[in-house]
């Protein structure tokens, strides 16, 4: 257990890509693969890949690699995909329904429980079986409903409102989709998707292989 404090976000950032891979290595019935192996697919160094994964645990041996399934098992647990969340998401809009409709969603433990939007033409709609409701309710809603993570996808003027209702009510995980900084007490969890941001470090990486290329 002494392994895992002080981990760093780089590491914990990593996790999620080394669970996809290792998914795929069982699905194609790949049973053992060496560090050096899984750095061919993934594309980070055998030497990172060790050192990540010593962060949590002794899961290798050498001369033998790692067990797939065994090693996709603790990055389950690592990762908290052998619990569920119950979910609710605030914003019907184009980015909520598509997390909604995300067929994984559910499949990794994360049980939407209900939505709510402000647009009038959305409420009553059903998405997943998910009827959307009057934004107006969440409150109450929260209150008589243990909900682990809120979805926040309305528009920036609008999120700190949201966030502030949900913090209230015990929610301690947040998913913010809100283009902006979101001010919440210590014992809540933020993961921002910025997608306008991801966007313009695209552009940026872009502009530094067109002006190479033009040198």
């Amino acid at each position: 257990m002494d392994k895992k404090k002080n981990i760093s976000m780089a590491v914990i950032r990593r996790l999620p890509k080394y669970h996809r891979y290792l998914e795929e290595l069982l699905k194609s019935d790949v049973d053992r693969i060496s560090s050096k192996e899984l750095s061919e697919k993934i594309g980070f160094t055998a030497s990172q890949i060790r050192q990540d994964l010593n962060c949590f645990g002794d899961f290798g041996q050498q001369g033998y690699g790692y067990n797939v399934k065994d090693l996709c098992r603790e990055i389950d647990n690592i990762l908290g995909l052998t619990k569920t969340y119950n979910t609710i998401i605030v914003g019907a809009g184009n980015i909520g329904q598509a997390i909604a409709n995300y067929i994984n969603f559910q499949k990794m433990g994360f049980d939407l429980k209900a939505i709510f939007d402000i647009n009038p033409k959305l409420i009553g709609l059903k998405i997943q079986d998910v009827e959307v409701q009057d934004v107006d309710n969440i409150d109450k809603y929260l209150q008589n409903n243990r909900i682990d993570i809120g979805i926040i996808c309305v528009p920036s003027k609008n999120a700190q409102k949201v966030c502030d209702i949900i913090v209230k009510n015990n929610v301690n995980g947040i998913w913010n989709f809100a283009p902006v900084d979101l001010l919440i007490p210590e014992n809540v969890i933020v993961e921002n998707v910025h997608l306008s941001e991801s966007l313009l470090t695209l552009s940026c990486l872009m502009q530094e292989v067109n002006k190479g290329q033009e040198e």
